[in-house]
């Protein structure tokens, strides 16, 4: 039996599609080993997103190469998109693989067995009618919660990404296929699907009618059953009122959104190319917390954006410490090559952004004590994902993170509980029924 391999970097999406090749290999008779061990196949699924981004894939690619010199090596993914020709010039490599065809991969492994071929590029620029295919697994994951991607693509160009250089233009997954890939996730047993996307929100923008709450709508009236649905990050001006209603009424869409902020100054958010201002993104926050209660809210920002003052940093500060935020990610900015504001003047001292980062650090932090102190005495209801020596753990709805004893394995299940206070980032709950 032949080995594979696999090694991801980057986002969820990158993450969805390495369990689809996965799965493709497994049916064509490939065993899963670890990345760590010799293989007869090594699958890399690249991350472009920084500079450091570029550094890691490199390094995991010559890592393979010196597991198993004689493995058939494929890289994947956004750095494969961006620079194929000093990928496909690494020795060793095998096959590089655009975006567009990552999804046939085991297809292309398949014509190099048959055909003996030392391999090759294949990237073909992605188009807006390119089609997303549905993907129908034959095995269970290896996580609780199950992924569907309902769609590709970004136009944003903020001036400090490179996503929609590497994603191409936003394509929408066809509705009808989206409910089947659910259903079929469900009767394997799944109980918690996260809808994902390189912008999720922007479901529906090539498909005339659609939208990201009408696809909702039409899963829940589609699909019966306990489950729950969970949206992956989306962008303040993407977030209906219908959303927002549905996240209040229906219990099965998970009261959680992320909701990148990148900076409180209007003068930055200008800079970055965002399409919203710092009193649309705290009012919209406030009435999402008003109208959704205990919602999950979560938030990206960015420190050291070139040009970032410290009366830029400090309106940052005071925007998110009037929020009512579970989560807070920092990220230092990083100058991505093929980007504009890599070559914006007044790049910020490292420095700098060392100290900035751990304000907000420490900010986070304290937001998150404060809302799960906030949760103390109210019922939720868990999602088991591991149960160990009488401790079980899992997450709620609106993302609380949440361990309670029981002497019975629960993993899969849902619980009820009520939150006693926390320890370590987590709530403690006692457990109400099972």
């Amino acid at each position: 039996m032949k080995t594979v391999a696999f090694h991801t970097l980057g986002c969820k999406v990158n993450q969805v599609e390495t369990e689809q090749i996965k799965d493709d290999l497994i049916q064509k008779g490939y065993q899963v080993v670890d990345f760590s061990q010799p293989a007869d196949l090594y699958i890399i699924n690249t991350c472009t997103v920084t500079h450091v981004s570029d550094r890691k894939s490199r390094a995991v690619i010559r890592r393979a190469l010196r597991t198993n010199p004689e493995a058939t090596v494929v890289v994947t993914g956004c750095m494969a998109e961006l620079e194929p020709e000093k990928i496909a010039g690494m020795k060793g490599v095998n096959w590089v693989v655009g975006n567009r065809d990552k999804h046939r991969i085991a297809q292309i492994i398949d014509s190099q067995d048959e055909s003996r071929a030392a391999g090759g590029l294949i990237r073909e620029p992605i188009s807006s009618q390119d089609p997303l295919e549905p993907v129908y697994y034959h095995r269970h994951h290896e996580r609780t919660r199950a992924f569907v991607k309902i769609q590709d693509g970004c136009q944003s160009f903020c001036t400090y990404c490179i996503v929609p250089y590497t994603r191409g233009p936003v394509r929408s997954k066809d509705p009808d296929l989206v409910v089947r890939e659910f259903k079929q996730l469900i009767e394997m047993g799944y109980r918690e699907i996260v809808l994902t996307g390189i912008h999720a929100g922007q479901y529906g923008k090539s498909l005339p009618g659609w939208s990201l709450d009408r696809l909702v709508e039409k899963i829940l009236e589609s699909v019966k059953g306990k489950y729950r649905i969970r949206l992956s990050s989306i962008e303040l001006g993407e977030i209906s009122n219908g959303l927002i209603e549905l996240m209040r009424d229906e219990p099965r869409l998970c009261r959680h959104l992320h909701i990148p902020l990148q900076s409180g100054s209007d003068t930055v958010l200008k800079r970055m190319g965002r399409r919203y201002d710092r009193e649309e993104y705290r009012r919209r926050v406030l009435e999402t917390a008003e109208l959704v209660p205990d919602i999950g809210l979560a938030a990206d920002v960015m420190v050291g954006f070139p040009g970032e003052t410290e009366e830029d940093f400090d309106a940052t500060l005071q925007l998110l410490q009037s929020l009512p935020l579970l989560d807070l990610h920092v990220f230092k900015y990083s100058p991505r090559p093929g980007t504009p504001a890599a070559s914006f003047p007044d790049q910020v001292d490292e420095r700098v952004k060392n100290q900035r980062s751990s304000i907000l650090l420490d900010l986070a932090r304290r937001k998150h004590e404060a809302f799960l102190n906030s949760m103390i005495g109210k019922s939720l209801t868990v999602l088991v994902e591991t149960c160990q020596s009488g401790k079980c753990s899992g997450f709620s709805d609106n993302y609380i993170e949440i361990e309670f004893s029981s002497p019975h394995d629960l993993c899969g299940q849902f619980v009820e509980t009520v939150i006693n206070g926390m320890s370590q980032n987590r709530a403690v709950a006692r457990l109400l029924r099972p």
